[in-house]
């Protein structure tokens, strides 16, 4: 019997909201750093022309890459990387930094691996998006930076779909986005995240994701990497954790989170980050004012 097709990404994206601005458009010659920058990662688009990439001293990429073709050059973290393009000729490229909401406790950037490099003609239906993006690079026009930064989150978004999809070209074996490219499991997940507060059993997550309990289970811990009532637990603690980032009241956020009451959350919160709730908030405070 084949499932019904679900939304995987959009209660995640309007819950945990990106941002992208474009930062360069147009030939890059000789050698380009980018910087590691606090809570900045990167979305670099190579439209023609080959370039090397380097990460010196970096253990979890490759140290050194040369691209060919065009492609997508995704850093979803803070990373540096150097770019090296020939002096003469150089490479046609457009750039955005994007900004992820809460940073690296952004429930994809914790699902995605540290670089991300697919050539354009990989990802089905990004075409017609770069073209509306090129478009708006090539020539100044009224808003056109403003609507090119909302299309690098189209292409973001597209990326993204793309790679709930095809996940091993991505070099992604388990957690949160191997879940959801399994359709049973996406069922389940989806589901957890749309009510978070509902009183969540594992027999009702296998029902919702059509297997048994111990189906169910087993896969839930092969691809997520936890056991379902830990991912129901760790996705509450994070939307707290970002509700409370926006002034939301620790008693408000026990009732939406199913929670008996405030204290049972903050032994939640506490025992699973090792702060209290008001401890959590004063070190947020201090990281704001530098």
């Amino acid at each position: 019997m084949m499932m019904e097709p679900v939304d995987r990404l959009s209660t995640l994206l309007e819950r945990f909201r990106l941002r992208t601005r474009m930062s360069f458009s147009g030939p890059m010659c000789g050698k380009h750093v980018f910087a590691q920058k606090a809570n900045k990662a990167y979305l670099h688009v190579l439209r023609s022309g080959s370039m090397e990439i380097r990460h010196p001293g970096a253990k979890e990429v490759p140290v050194h890459i040369k691209l060919q073709e065009a492609s997508l050059i995704l850093y979803p973290r803070p990373f540096t990387h150097h770019f090296h393009n020939a002096p003469r000729d150089g490479s046609d490229f457009t750039c955005a930094e994007i900004e992820f909401e809460g940073g690296q406790s952004h429930p994809i950037v914790q699902a995605l691996p540290p670089l991300v490099v697919l050539p354009l003609a990989e990802v089905d239906g990004l075409q017609a998006s770069l073209n509306l993006l090129f478009a708006e690079t090539e020539h100044v026009r009224c808003g056109h930076r403003v609507l090119a930064d909302r299309l690098f989150e189209v292409v973001l978004i597209q990326l993204l779909r793309w790679l709930l999809d095809h996940p091993s070209q991505a070099r992604i074996n388990s957690g949160l986005l191997m879940g959801l490219s399994s359709p049973p499991l996406a069922k389940a997940l989806t589901a957890m995240h749309q009510s978070p507060g509902d009183p969540w059993t594992v027999e009702q997550l296998a029902q919702a994701s059509g297997m048994s309990r111990t189906a169910f289970s087993v896969k839930f811990k092969q691809l997520v990497g936890q056991a379902p009532a830990e991912y129901v637990a760790g996705w509450r603690l994070t939307i707290a954790q970002a509700r409370l980032s926006e002034g939301v009241p620790l008693k408000t956020l026990a009732g939406e989170l199913g929670y008996s009451s405030q204290s049972a959350l903050t032994r939640v919160f506490t025992a699973k980050l090792g702060v209290s709730p008001r401890e959590w908030i004063s070190q947020r405070e201090e990281e704001v004012r530098g």
